[in-house]
């Protein structure tokens, strides 16, 4: 199984697992500094980092317009039209409680009471995913190991595509600045059909071990599954044709993957973020300490679009969201300038693209150039 214990401060934490392979530098100062700073923003503004009654109207707002989204587009009469526009709608919600309530949850960001962190969590599975497999795939590999390849899950997308330059290349990633946007669309289904299966049966994500689901957690992730069916087809089905509601399911899901892969790809896969590998014999070492390397692979997109950050959650900071993830995100703006600023007096490479478009292209040029061929050394 795989572990991040002892954890760098600041990753993620999982129990039931065993040391990981890989070990980060230690610390030269800047981590304590940055810290210390953060420590002492909370201090002086009375603020607390998790749990507040903004946080919870945020996430009633998403969940109430998760609800209308979806009530509307089966159970109010109107034309195709209407129900196109409910679907748009449904499909943002979606991704919107992802964002903004599941993610916090996960992260343990949301409250600092355990149960309510773990209620928001279960969100995922309220629409079809898994908070159980997420946590080890999210909190454990992605967050510890951003942009290692092999240990990020984030970056693997098996034959399909080639997000590092590290990965093996086939011929056709010629194409994949292209096919890839389409694909992207498919994420969720495969994660509610899929992979939460396999993954959740075979206590694997890729070649690291986890714990299988058992007990309440096996009944959680059996609930969800269970949850998505009435939802996507059983209910639905009870008030249109099912030719119907299947095509709507395609489509809200197709809309909302698109929406998450997007949002998810711009912090890591585009030229500014860095794709280490670790050297040496077992244990291997990435030769950074945990909060710079975590910097350096992560780049921050949009900082200054207000609604872009409520919308998402404020996973336009994920530099910020990565150093702290236990924060929660309705800070990291003013986290942000606290960040930038010691990097800047450490010498530390801190990224941030001005918008949503800038990003876009960056990512998109990141796929054209990992689709060619490698230069043989």
């Amino acid at each position: 199984m795989l572990q991040t214990a002892p954890l760098p401060q600041g990753a993620a934490e999982t129990p039931n697992a065993k040391p990981t392979r890989i070990r980060f530098d230690p610390s030269t100062g800047f981590q304590q500094d940055l810290k210390e700073r953060v420590d002492r923003y909370f201090e002086e503004t009375g603020l607390r980092p998790r749990g507040s009654a903004a946080l919870y109207r945020k996430a009633v707002v998403m969940l109430v317009w998760l609800a209308a989204s979806y009530a509307t587009l089966v159970l109010v009469p109107m034309p195709w039209w209407g129900a196109l526009l409910a679907g748009v709608s449904l499909a943002f919600a979606l991704a919107a409680v992802g964002f903004n309530v599941q993610h916090d949850g996960g992260h343990k960001a949301f409250s600092d009471n355990p149960a309510l962190n773990k209620l928001a969590a279960a969100s995922l599975d309220l629409i079809g995913g898994s908070s159980y497999i997420w946590n080890y795939k999210h909190n454990t590999l992605h967050h510890t190991y951003a942009n290692i390849t092999g240990h990020d899950d984030d970056i693997d997308l098996g034959m399909l595509g080639r997000l590092s330059p590290h990965q093996r290349h086939l011929w056709f990633h010629r194409f994949q600045h292209i096919y890839l946007w389409f694909l992207y669309g498919f994420l969720t289904f495969k994660w509610l059909l899929v992979t939460d299966f396999v993954r959740a049966m075979s206590g694997r994500i890729n070649e690291h071990r986890f714990p299988r689901p058992k007990g309440w957690d096996l009944a959680l992730f059996v609930a969800g599954k269970t949850l998505l069916v009435a939802l996507a087809f059983v209910i639905p089905a009870l008030y249109h044709p099912l030719p119907i509601v299947v095509a709507f399911f395609i489509g809200v899901s197709f809309l909302e993957s698109l929406i998450i892969s997007v949002v998810f790809q711009m912090a890591h896969t585009v030229e500014e973020a860095d794709f280490p590998m670790p050297e040496g014999m077992p244990p291997e070492r990435i030769h950074n300490e945990w909060m710079i390397h975590q910097i350096e692979t992560t780049v921050d997109f949009a900082r200054h679009s207000r609604l872009l950050s409520w919308y998402i959650g404020g996973l336009n900071f994920q530099v910020e969201h990565h150093l702290f993830p236990r924060i929660a995100h309705i800070h990291y703006p003013a986290l942000a300038r606290i960040v930038e600023e010691t990097c800047r007096e450490h010498g530390v490479r801190y990224t941030a693209h001005t918008s949503l478009w800038n990003s876009l292209r960056s990512h998109y040029r990141w796929l054209h150039e990992m689709g060619r061929p490698p230069v043989a050394a």
